[in-house]
């Protein structure tokens, strides 16, 4: 049973994704993500104007006068959210917690791909598989989704994005659009990134909260990992250490920027005090230009 307060909070959550979704870039969406080829329809007469390679040549003759068939890009796409629930997540220093933006961006997503007539699947992940769920649509689908995002108990709090491209790539036979949302702390999924890029149209949105990249000067700290459960004592009026741990994000990065660059696949950058609706927006006027 869900506390109720929390229920609230996912109803609230649902309705203002919904009506952001629908209100401000569903037509953007559209555009940025295609169907994968055409599909005939039906066949009319000919009307001035109309390509005549499209004539069909055996109806014209039976009729004895122009027909051209009709062609619709198939649009149905199946859209997978692969959704980081690591401990690393349970962090924030300014509006909300990387965990409740990975929500609100995955919501938003999700309501996009329905609005569309899309499917909609979720993978939830921590160093393992934690959840799998199945691609379908349906606001129904969509309202099970964001409950589970917010009240799913991770049995792990580590991270391995390894292990979940590799899942995907495996259950997920067919051509996806794949949103990648995690805050992509960890290394070692060189390889699986690569052939998830070449099977399926992925996309990494990364999570970030600004004192992550920037220790904020407040003397002495008792920091604890929230994946390993390490707790340690540091001195941020330390220049030194700051300097070091900026050099260490940065290193990060770049780090992800450059494989993201070479298996080409799109990154977005999220914080948890700035915008969602811009660099989604951004994101999709790039790619419908393509």
């Amino acid at each position: 049973m869900i506390p109720e307060e929390v229920l609230k909070k996912i109803q609230k959550f649902h309705f203002s994704t919904r009506r952001q979704a629908n209100d401000l870039f569903a037509g953007q969406y559209e555009s940025a993500f295609k169907g994968q080829g055409i599909e005939f329809s039906e066949v009319r007469e000919y009307q001035i104007g109309d390509d005549v390679r499209t004539i069909d040549w055996n109806v014209s003759a039976r009729f004895g006068r122009p027909f051209v068939k009709v062609f619709n890009e198939e649009r149905e796409l199946t859209v997978m959210l692969l959704l980081d629930l690591s401990g690393s997540h349970l962090f924030g220093t300014k509006v909300k917690f990387k965990r409740e933006l990975l929500a609100e961006v995955a919501g938003m997503l999700a309501f996009l791909a329905i609005r569309t007539n899309d499917k909609v699947g979720a993978i939830l992940f921590s160093s393992q598989v934690e959840k799998y769920i199945p691609p379908k649509k349906g606001a129904s689908h969509v309202w099970r989704l964001i409950k589970e995002i917010f009240t799913y108990q991770p049995q792990d709090l580590s991270t391995n994005l390894d292990t979940v491209l590799n899942y995907l790539n495996r259950v997920v036979k067919r051509h996806a659009i794949v949103f990648l949302i995690s805050d992509c702390v960890d290394t070692g999924f060189e390889k699986s990134m690569r052939l998830t890029a070449k099977k399926h149209d992925l996309v990494v949105i990364r999570v970030s909260d600004p004192a992550e990249d920037q220790l904020p000067d407040v003397g002495l700290a008792t920091l604890q990992d929230p994946e390993t459960g390490q707790v340690v004592l540091i001195n941020t009026r330390n220049k030194s250490l700051r300097g070091r741990w900026s050099n260490y994000r940065k290193e990060q990065t770049s780090y992800l920027s450059d494989l993201l660059r070479k298996a080409g696949v799109d990154l977005v950058e999220l914080w948890t005090d700035g915008p969602v609706i811009k660099p989604l927006t951004s994101l999709f006027e790039k790619r419908s230009k393509r």
